[in-house]
């Protein structure tokens, strides 16, 4: 069973939002992503000031197994990132919802109403 935090939003892509009170959103990969990609070893992250759409690959996590792309859960600004995240890859299989990625300003307009809740995560993902 995977850990899903309710206070989480959560992409069909499995990465998850924290909604910030700055009104910035922080964007890391779920539990469940996690565990299906293995040990972590690799993460490349977008560079800050860059504008994203939704939906856009905007950066790479690699593991033992597979190489997935990380995706935006809004249009924006990238504002920020973990170098942390990319100093320890590891991290994030030990702590996922510990461990962000990037925080991205959304778009004047930006919804995040396409965003799952917890509920509606867990079904997607069974």
């Amino acid at each position: 069973m995977s850990n899903i935090p309710a206070e989480l939003k959560y992409t069909d892509e499995h990465e998850w939002v924290h909604a910030e009170a700055d009104g910035a959103l922080t964007v890391g990969i779920t539990d469940h992503a996690q565990k299906n990609l293995g040990d972590i070893v690799f993460f490349e992250l977008p560079k800050v000031g860059r504008q994203v759409k939704a939906g856009e690959p905007v950066g790479v996590v690699e593991s033992v197994k597979a190489a997935s792309d990380l995706y935006s859960p809004v249009t924006g600004e990238i504002i920020a990132v973990n170098t942390d995240a990319s100093d320890e890859p590891e991290e994030v299989n030990s702590d996922p919802y510990g461990t962000w990625l990037f925080r991205i300003k959304p778009a004047a307009g930006a919804a995040t109403d396409q965003l799952m809740d917890a509920a509606a995560y867990a079904d997607l993902i069974g």
